[in-house]
């Protein structure tokens, strides 16, 4: 036991004598992002291209929260995709974080963008080609729909909530 202003201690089992610490962060923004991710952060199963369920880590961030809103693919690499793709890529990043990937399969790209928050995937695929859609999928609910690649703007913005 220490007295007056000596904060050591005598610890009866070990025969030793320390000063307990607490090593604790100021209330900034480390413990709100730490609370954010440790709440964000899941483990579900889903169906893979075969309907064989599989262990996808997800990071649930709220929309607004996430880094990086949009993920866009060509689905090939191949007969114009992958300009049609970066094109909205190029449109989409001037409001809005956006990531652009064209390596690997879709699923495994999905995958990734699943375990670092990403809301919103948009995939380039043969159908763009003829009537100019694309299909936008959520993070969370893995449904995928198809929407007009010119109101593709509009549908992200409503459902961030900006």
């Amino acid at each position: 036991t220490g007295s007056g202003k000596d904060l050591s201690y005598f610890d009866d089992q070990t025969q030793s004598k320390f000063v307990p610490h607490v090593i604790e962060p100021s209330a900034g923004a480390d413990r709100a992002l730490l609370a954010f991710l440790c709440e964000a952060y899941d483990e579900d199963a889903i169906p893979d291209e075969h309907g064989v369920e599989q262990e996808r880590v997800v990071l649930r961030l709220h929309p607004r929260l996430a880094p990086v809103k949009v993920a866009v693919f060509p689905l090939v690499k191949k007969d114009g995709q992958p300009e049609i793709a970066a094109e909205i890529y190029r449109t989409l990043m001037r409001r809005w974080n956006v990531f652009y990937d064209e390596k690997a399969s879709i699923g495994k790209r999905y995958r990734r963008q699943d375990e670092s928050g990403t809301p919103f995937c948009v995939t380039v695929d043969h159908q763009t080609l003829s009537d100019e859609t694309v299909t936008l999928r959520d993070r969370d609910t893995t449904s995928q729909e198809r929407v007009r690649a010119c109101d593709l703007e509009a549908i992200v913005a409503e459902r961030l909530g900006l």
